[in-house]
C-alpha cells in the first residue's frame, strides 16, 4: 500500500505489472485513467520495453550493433550489465539504460515496482492519498500489432490517456512512463529522454480506447492489401482497356486511373472515419476512388480535372493535419502505428504523394485554368503554393512533418525556376530554399511551443555530435528500407521505368509540348521525388511511392496529348 502524503515532495509513485492479457476495461474498472502503451518501435521482447521506459528513449533494433542480451532489467535501480551498457553506446543516439532509477538516485527520490493483480490493483487504488501516483502496465510483450493496456491513478487523472508523444485520445509510449514519474516526484528531467509525461483529458472512455486500439491494430495488415489489391486491379482494368478497345477508350481509362490514385489519401481518409471491416474499406478504394475520378473528369476537361483531383486530396490532407491529424492518423496511408514512430500528421507514405500533388497539382492547374499566364507569375504562384504546402504539412503544431519542409520548397524552387528560364539562379535557388524553409519552419516551432520531431530530434540536439546521430540514423534506416522483401520487387521496377524515362525523354517532352506549366511541374515533382528519397529514413518507400504518382501524371500527360487544345503561354 502507498503511504500518506501532503505534499509533491513527499509524493509516492508505484509502478504496477498487471499480468499478460489485462484489459483496458479491467484497468478502467479499477478506478484508473485508462490507455494503450505502445511497447515498442516494431515489435521487441518485453525486456527491450522494460529498458524503454527506464532510459525515456528508444531507437529501432536495426541500429543496435548487437542483439539484445539475456540480462535482467531492473526498473527502479541502475542499469550496471555491462553487456546491455555496450550495447547502448552503440546507438547512434543518446541511450542511457537505468536512466530514470540513476536520476532520481541524484536527486535523493524513487519509486516502487511490484507485481499486482486485479483485485490488488483495486486495493492500492483505493489507498492512494494525496499527490501519490500509481501507474499500472500489462506486462510486455503484447500480441503481433497491438499494444499493451496502461492505467494512471493519482491527482490530475480523471480521463483517458494521452500524452505529446502521440496526441492521440487513449494512447502513449513506454518513453513517456519516466517523464511522467519525473514531473510528480518533481525531478528535472533529462535531455537524454525524448518521452513526455502521460496525461489524460475529456472523460474516463474505455470503449473509445479499445476502438482506437483496434483500429491501429489492422493498420499496418490492411494497407498493403487495400491499396495494393485496388492498385492491381485498376491496372487490370487498364490492360483490358488498352487489349480491347480503341485508343480513344484507352486515353480515358488512363485519366480515370490516374485520378483515382490521386484520391486515395482521401479516400483512405473517409475510411478512417468510419472504420469499416476490410473488405468494405477495399470496396471503398475500388469502387469509390473511380467513382470520383469519373466524376471529376465528367466536371472538368482535360488538365483541370488533373489540378481538380490534386487540389481536393491536399486540402482534405492539409484540413485534418490543421484539425489534429485524427483521420490521418488511423488512414491506411497515414503515420505506421504497427512502428511505433509516429501518431499525428503526416508520415513519410504521404509525404511522396503529397509533395507530387503539390508541384506537379500546380502545373495541371496553371496548364488547365491559366494557360496563358505569363512565365514570372506562374513562377511566384509555384512559389507561393509550395511555401503554403510546407507550412501546413511541416509544422509540428499540424503535418509535423521535417521532409516536408525539404522536398515540397525545392521541387516548388525547381518548376519556378524552369518556367521562368532563370537556369543560371537556378542551382542558387535551389540550394538555398531548403535552409529558409527550415530556418522558417524551425522559428515557428520554437514561437508555438510544437515540440513536434524537428524539435526533439534537431533543435533540442545537444550540439554537433547529437546532430550527427540523428543524421547516422536517418542514414542507416534509410539503407534498411532497401532491404524490404516489397524493394526487392518494387525498386527493380523504379529503375525500370527510370531507364525508360531516359530513353524516351524526346517523347515524354513531345506529350507536354506546348504545356511549360506542366513541364515545369513534372520537373519540379521528379526532383521533389529524389531529394525526399535522399533525405528520409525510409528512403526506398518514399521513391517508390513518388515514383507511382509521377508515373500517373506521365500517363495524363500522354493521354491529353491526343487533344488538339494546346495553348501557348505568353513568353
Amino acid at each position: 500500500m502507498l503511504l500518506v502524503v501532503a505534499a509533491p515532495a513527499s509524493a509516492r509513485v508505484a509502478l504496477v505489472l498487471l499480468p499478460q492479457g489485462t484489459s483496458v476495461e479491467e484497468v478502467a474498472a479499477a478506478g484508473m485513467s485508462p490507455g494503450l502503451m505502445s511497447a515498442g518501435l516494431g515489435q521487441v521482447p518485453a525486456e527491450q520495453t522494460y529498458l524503454d521506459i527506464g532510459q525515456g528513449n528508444r531507437v529501432f533494433d536495426s541500429l543496435y550493433d548487437s542483439e539484445l542480451p539475456r540480462a535482467a532489467v531492473p526498473l527502479n535501480r541502475p542499469v550496471v550489465d555491462l553487456a546491455l551498457l555496450g550495447r547502448a553506446q552503440s546507438a547512434p543516439a543518446e541511450i542511457e539504460p537505468g536512466l530514470l532509477a540513476r536520476t532520481l538516485a541524484g536527486a535523493g527520490r524513487g519509486f516502487e515496482v511490484r507485481d499486482a493483480s486485479l483485485p490488488q490493483l483495486r486495493a492500492l487504488v483505493a489507498g492512494l492519498r494525496g499527490d501519490d501516483l500509481l501507474i499500472a502496465i500489462e506486462r510486455p510483450p503484447p500480441e503481433q500489432g497491438e499494444a499493451l493496456a496502461i492505467g494512471v491513478a493519482g491527482a490530475g487523472y480523471d480521463g483517458n490517456l494521452t500524452s505529446g508523444s502521440t496526441r492521440l485520445d487513449g494512447y502513449v509510449l513506454s518513453t513517456d512512463v519516466a517523464p511522467t514519474i519525473l514531473e510528480r516526484l518533481g525531478v528535472e528531467m533529462p535531455s537524454q529522454m525524448s518521452g513526455e509525461p502521460i496525461r489524460s483529458e475529456g472523460e474516463i472512455d474505455p470503449a473509445a480506447v479499445v476502438a482506437l486500439g483496434e483500429r491501429m491494430a489492422v493498420i499496418s495488415d490492411r494497407r498493403g492489401p487495400v491499396i495494393g489489391l485496388s492498385l492491381l486491379v485498376w491496372i487490370l482494368a487498364l490492360g483490358i482497356a488498352f487489349g480491347l478497345a480503341g485508343r480513344a477508350v484507352a486515353r480515358t481509362a488512363v485519366r480515370i486511373v490516374g485520378l483515382a490514385v490521386v484520391f486515395v489519401p482521401l479516400v483512405l481518409l473517409l475510411g478512417a472515419a468510419i472504420e469499416p471491416g476490410e473488405t468494405v474499406e477495399m470496396l471503398l478504394v475500388v469502387l469509390g476512388a473511380p467513382a470520383l475520378a469519373a466524376l471529376t473528369t465528367a466536371l472538368f476537361a482535360g488538365y483541370r480535372a488533373l489540378a481538380v483531383a490534386s487540389a481536393l486530396t491536399l486540402l482534405a490532407c492539409a484540413v485534418d493535419v490543421i484539425a489534429g491529424s485524427s483521420l490521418t492518423a488511423l488512414s491506411l496511408m497515414g503515420p505506421n502505428p504497427g512502428l511505433g514512430v509516429r501518431f499525428y500528421g503526416i508520415g513519410n507514405e504521404l509525404e511522396a504523394p503529397l509533395a507530387v500533388l503539390t508541384v506537379a497539382g500546380t502545373g495541371a492547374a496553371l496548364t488547365g485554368f491559366a494557360p496563358r499566364l505569363a512565365p514570372r507569375p506562374a513562377a511566384v504562384a509555384f512559389l507561393a503554393v509550395g511555401v503554403c504546402a510546407a507550412f501546413v504539412f511541416a509544422a509540428g503544431r499540424f503535418g509535423a512533418d521535417v521532409g516536408a519542409a525539404i522536398v515540397i520548397p525545392v521541387g516548388a524552387a525547381v518548376a519556378a525556376a524552369v518556367i521562368a528560364a532563370r537556369r543560371r539562379r537556378t542551382a542558387l535557388l535551389v540550394a538555398a530554399v531548403p535552409f529558409v524553409a527550415l530556418a522558417l519552419l524551425a522559428l515557428g516551432d520554437l514561437v508555438s511551443g510544437a515540440d513536434a520531431h524537428l524539435t526533439r530530434s534537431v533543435l533540442d540536439a545537444g550540439g554537433l555530435g547529437d546532430l550527427g546521430d540523428v543524421a547516422e540514423r536517418r542514414l542507416r534506416l534509410s539503407a534498411n528500407s532497401l532491404l524490404r522483401p516489397l524493394s526487392f520487387v518494387f525498386l527493380p521496377l523504379v529503375a525500370l521505368l527510370v531507364a525508360l524515362a531516359v530513353a524516351r525523354r524526346d517523347r515524354l517532352r513531345a506529350w507536354l509540348v506546348g504545356r511549360p506549366a506542366m513541364r515545369a511541374g513534372m520537373a519540379g515533382a521528379v526532383v521533389a521525388t529524389v531529394v525526399g528519397a535522399l533525405a528520409n529514413d525510409s528512403g526506398a518507400l518514399v521513391l517508390e511511392i513518388g515514383a507511382a504518382y509521377l508515373l500517373v501524371f506521365a500517363g495524363f500527360a500522354w493521354a491529353e496529348s491526343g487533344s488538339a487544345r494546346v495553348v501557348k503561354a505568353g513568353r
